[in-house]
């Protein structure tokens, strides 16, 4: 089968991302083939670990441009040299701006840790518990210029006790993340055209 040239941007440990790896490494049947890994933060301990797989991992650290579309066209020249055609943010924080969006709408997902639409944006844990929630969780959806608003993938969702703490939230939904961001990827990609190639300069 063809599998579909992926990249995962990150800013941190990413155990997204070593799940997403693990995954497309050990399964030939997987739909995508990880093949490039960028961090915003040099020293994102992600970088260390995609390597150590075998992937090409590069650091483009915002602090040294001028503007986020600098940042984001040198961003675009890796994409484009690696011959990506998806991209997939786990823990990647920055925000882009909608040109970039816009270049690979429909092409690029992320994994967010509440139940959306419900909590766009930080501190989703601590937000859930003073709001007295039931059920909390996490959800993969289609990256859109607006912030977590995409079309919703998949979610996975998980039980706030009383006790709990946004710390102990946390751990319960990292503990279901990575199963449903491989589940979601793999959903995301079945009726996945890559682009032309004639046309990728033009992303």
């Amino acid at each position: 089968m063809t599998r579909t040239r992926t990249a995962i941007l990150i800013s941190g440990g990413g155990s997204n991302m070593e799940a997403l790896i693990k995954a497309s490494q050990s399964d030939p049947d997987y739909p995508a083939e990880i093949v490039l890994v960028i961090s915003n933060r040099p020293k994102a301990a992600g970088l260390t670990k995609a390597a150590s797989l075998g992937i090409p991992a590069v650091a483009i650290d915002h602090k040294d441009y001028d503007s986020r579309e600098d940042f984001e066209a040198e961003m675009q020249r890796q994409l484009i040299s690696h011959n990506v055609d998806f991209i997939c943010c786990a823990g990647f924080m920055r925000v882009l701006t909608g040109q970039f969006v816009s270049n690979w709408a429909g092409r690029m997902i992320n994994i967010h840790p509440s139940l959306l639409p419900k909590y766009k944006g930080l501190n989703t844990h601590a937000r859930a518990i003073a709001a007295r929630e039931p059920w909390h969780g996490a959800s993969v959806h289609y990256v859109t210029a607006d912030l977590d608003s995409g079309s919703v993938i998949t979610q996975i969702r998980v039980k706030v006790d009383d006790d709990d703490t946004p710390e102990s939230l946390s751990q319960k939904v990292r503990a279901q993340e990575h199963n449903l961001y491989i589940r979601a990827l793999k959903f995301a990609l079945l009726d996945f055209t890559p682009r032309d190639p004639s046309t990728s300069d033009k992303r």
